[in-house]
């Protein structure tokens, strides 16, 4: 049935002949970008937007995984923070993102005479709120692994027996969906979020999120790492690193992670 699957997955591409791919380097993303070099290496090209927004270390990461594939591989500045409507943050500000984004992606398909620009959207993404899939289909921008209902955990899968280092790859996202809806995003900020999770990663927890509140930070990790999160001198040395990232407060959820947190408060 996924053999099947992956089959229709490649036809479908196939198809389109030429295809820009929006690439960030993570699951979704590689899986995809591997899927189109195996019917039309000659006729894609990834790019990688390069943005304060994304946790650094994913730009080297997307390289890598793209020159091992042998696709061509771009960087495009994008500066969200240069608009307004992105930067006030209120319940759109996916859609904001997504549009500035896909537009320039379309530019640079034109240019390059390619036909499609495709994104790596997968179908779970279908039952959370992300108004970016709105601009995505105003724009006309093509989503495959939706059209083809590609779970995350069939991507995994999948990507594991194609050989793809990301398929145990914890799950990223925007470092903007890090703050409450209506709370304004800074380059500050942003940068604190980065250097808070960039440690987590550092001292071994799996999947992690720093959710930004002004002066306080809440952290995610798995819920069976909580205990690890919680030992004495585990604790002591995530709050004095956060203290020098700018934070006066330092909570623990004890739920744990689970993507869209940001979410269930918000959109209540």
């Amino acid at each position: 049935m996924l053999e099947e699957k992956f089959e229709k997955l490649k036809s479908m591409l196939a198809s389109m002949q030429s295809i820009l791919i929006a690439y960030s380097g993570g699951v979704d993303s590689a899986f995809l970008l591997k899927a189109a070099s195996l019917v039309v290496p000659d006729s894609i090209m990834a790019v990688t937007a390069e943005s304060p927004t994304y946790p650094s270390g994913e730009k080297d990461n997307a390289k890598e995984i793209a020159n091992n594939l042998g696709i061509r591989h771009i960087l495009v500045k994008i500066d969200e923070l240069a608009n307004p409507d992105f930067v006030k943050n209120n319940k759109d500000r996916c859609y904001w993102c997504k549009k500035e984004l896909f537009t320039k992606f379309l530019d640079i398909a034109k240019e390059e005479n390619l036909k499609y620009v495709v994104e790596a959207s997968n179908y779970d993404d279908t039952f959370d709120y992300r108004p970016g899939l709105k601009a995505v289909k105003e724009l006309e921008i093509r989503s495959p692994l939706i059209d083809l209902k590609f779970t995350k955990d069939e991507i995994r899968e999948v990507s594991k027996s194609l050989g793809l280092s990301t398929w145990s790859k914890p799950s990223m996202a925007c470092l903007s969906s890090r703050f409450p809806y209506g709370t304004k995003i800074t380059e500050e900020a942003l940068n604190r979020i980065d250097k808070a999770e960039m440690f987590l990663r550092q001292e071994g927890f799996s999947q992690v999120r720093v959710r930004h509140y002004d002066d306080l930070a809440r952290i995610e990790v798995p819920e069976e790492e909580l205990p690890k999160l919680l030992q004495e001198q585990t604790r002591k040395k995530i709050i004095a690193e956060f203290k020098k990232f700018g934070y006066v407060y330092v909570t623990i959820d004890i739920e744990g992670y689970r993507s869209g947190s940001m979410n269930l408060v918000d959109m209540g």
